[in-house]
């Protein structure tokens, strides 16, 4: 139970909430040793599977907690809901903007932001502390549900991918060379109210760990320019993980894509953690874990876009072992998928690629 303090409420630890032995296994992989058994870390997408562990469950949170716990996942960075197969074609009309399931996911189809004269008159009103630490303690609701086989990691945007993802990428093109300073304006006011609520976590001391989630790549190349991105990404994210670096907690930080240049930036912006590292964006996992392996720790890392869904379980198994052999000896990795398990992957690879994750991550490895 929180004790309202009238500043920051107390809660439990995580440690003190979750099992001991998963714990362990994921703060000694987090400090590059290796524990009993790889951590899985992952997001799973799949309506069936939510079926076959909640049949009929209809709150997220206790749906995610039997699903993940059921899997045996050590780590999560949401609490999920998949979409049944009759909601396909379903729009959903939010108020500024409407999203429509296409291929059991949410996609948006009309954005907030639609204009030009809407990006300058776009306007960001600061959070507040009381709303940060209302934020923490809905978190810290889920977080306990999840417990104690699945440790949930609070995760967050930094501001780069919410302020294109209000517009889509084709204006915010245009608005970098046309309205640089509204872009900038949107990004810093977005990243101050994210930074707000890292510091009420930082505050909480409620997770060793903390996700920033901003996608920043695609295949082969980062979505803009490294100058852009000196420029309006990696300031911001330096300022989101100073909280969280000062107070201890390790930042894992996500982005789909290529990633191979960004590594250095990373690291300099108090960033200890990478996910998800998918292989057919062109990232090479044996050589960050040759490169990086001391200072990075490697989180997903098994391809969700062919291997898990069009693969037979005797590729998934494979695959499995393949990953530890690149990137497990030595702890700081958490095996997980390049982004999540989607929903086209059958049932049969979902369990058996979290069984050979069980299976052949046992320390010390005989892959």
């Amino acid at each position: 139970m929180a004790e309202d303090t009238g500043r920051q409420a107390s809660y439990p630890s995580g440690e003190d909430i979750m099992d001991p032995r998963v714990y362990e296994r994921c703060m000694t992989a987090l400090n590059h040793e290796e524990p009993d058994r790889v951590p899985i870390w992952d997001l799973v997408d799949s309506w069936p599977t939510y079926q076959h562990f909640a049949p009929g469950e209809t709150d997220p949170v206790v749906a995610t907690a039997k699903v993940f716990n059921g899997l045996g996942i050590d780590m999560c960075r949401s609490i999920y809901m998949p979409q049944p197969p009759e909601a396909e074609g379903a729009e959903h009309d939010h108020g500024s903007s409407v999203t429509k399931v296409s291929g059991q996911t949410h996609w948006m189809v009309e954005y907030p932001i639609k204009t030009p004269e809407d990006i300058a008159n776009w306007d960001c009103p600061p959070i507040t502390e009381e709303q940060a630490r209302d934020e923490v303690a809905g978190w810290v609701r889920a977080r306990d549900a999840m417990a104690p086989q699945t440790m949930l990691v609070p995760c967050q945007g930094m501001g780069f991918h919410a302020a294109y993802g209000m517009m889509g990428l084709t204006l915010f093109s245009y608005a970098l060379y046309d309205q640089r300073e509204h872009i900038e304006r949107i990004i810093d006011n977005l990243n101050q109210r994210y930074t707000q609520v890292a510091r009420a976590y930082a505050e909480a001391q409620v997770c060793p760990m903390h996700f920033i989630g901003d996608d920043i790549a695609y295949k082969n190349r980062t979505l803009v320019s490294m100058e852009t991105l000196e420029e309006l990404f990696f300031p911001y994210l330096t300022r989101m993980c100073e909280p969280l670096v000062n107070a201890g907690i390790e930042v894992i930080y996500h982005t789909d894509g290529y990633v191979m240049d960004i590594i250095d930036g990373l690291l300099d912006a108090g960033v200890t953690g990478l996910n998800p590292l998918e292989p057919l964006a062109g990232n090479d996992i044996a050589a960050m874990k040759k490169r990086y392996g001391d200072n990075l720790v490697l989180v997903g890392g098994m391809d969700c876009s062919q291997l898990l869904p069009l693969g037979t379980v005797r590729d998934v198994r494979e695959g499995v072992k393949q990953l530890l052999r690149d990137a497990g000896h030595g702890g700081g990795l958490f095996i997980g998928s390049s982004s999540e398990v989607v929903p086209a992957t059958p049932v049969e690879n979902i369990f058996a690629f979290y069984e050979a994750c069980h299976d052949f991550g046992r320390y010390p490895l005989r892959v």
